[in-house]
């Protein structure tokens, strides 16, 4: 096994120290910066998200396995960044108004992160107006809103609308997502897509940003 490989099958497996020390050799075998990226670091990760999809692995395997790919990144992010490498997109994300629930916000983290995207995470109970500062600030290009109660989901409704009033509507992609909410709540909305789990939020970006 190449060291790009053994690097992306621990990741896999979770195992955050064998990921640390597989990503230092590929370093010190001279493997630039972007190959052990996308071969080692996303190459696993898609894995983890095509397991998880399929229900081969749940939110536990999942976690561990972006606590390996964090390991792997603390070596390789000020590398990247000396070989100008930067990430494909900047996504803004966050439970909406009123909802404290961030299990499911976090895992779109982590696989938004694991795809090679650079997140914003503005945490629970996040008002409109948090997230029109963001499109402001920090140059975003698509923002994910979570709810995980009907009561609360109205308030992706109002984000939008916020959007809209602030002529701000056609600058960024918005996705959707939660147990209540559902594709037609999307359509309903105005919402440009609706990911039912972490690993699918990782296409939908892929796919609004390419549209």
């Amino acid at each position: 096994m190449s060291t790009l490989e053994n690097l992306s099958t621990n990741l896999i497996n979770g195992k955050a120290e064998d990921v640390k020390n597989f990503t230092q050799q590929a370093v010190d075998e001279g493997v630039s910066p972007r190959d052990i990226l996308n071969t080692g670091l996303l190459e696993g990760m898609t894995e983890v998200g095509r397991r998880f999809k399929n229900n081969e692995f749940y939110v536990p395997e999942v976690l561990i396995a972006a606590r390996a790919m964090k390991a792997g990144m603390e070596i390789l992010k000020p590398l990247l960044s000396e070989a100008g490498v930067e990430p494909i997109a900047k996504v803004s994300i966050g439970t909406v108004k009123g909802d404290l629930h961030d299990i499911g916000k976090n895992l779109v983290r982590m696989m938004l992160e694991g795809g090679g995207f650079e997140v914003v995470d503005l945490g629970v109970d996040v008002s409109p107006e948090k997230f029109i500062d963001s499109i402001k600030n920090d140059d975003v290009k698509v923002i994910g809103m979570s709810a995980l109660l009907t009561t609360t989901m109205l308030n992706m409704k109002e984000t939008i609308k916020a959007l809209e009033d602030n002529n701000m509507r056609d600058k960024v992609k918005v996705m959707i997502g939660g147990a209540p909410v559902t594709d037609s709540y999307a359509d309903e909305i105005g919402a440009d897509g609706y990911a039912p789990d972490a690993a699918s939020a990782v296409d939908l970006v892929n796919s609004l940003l390419n549209n």
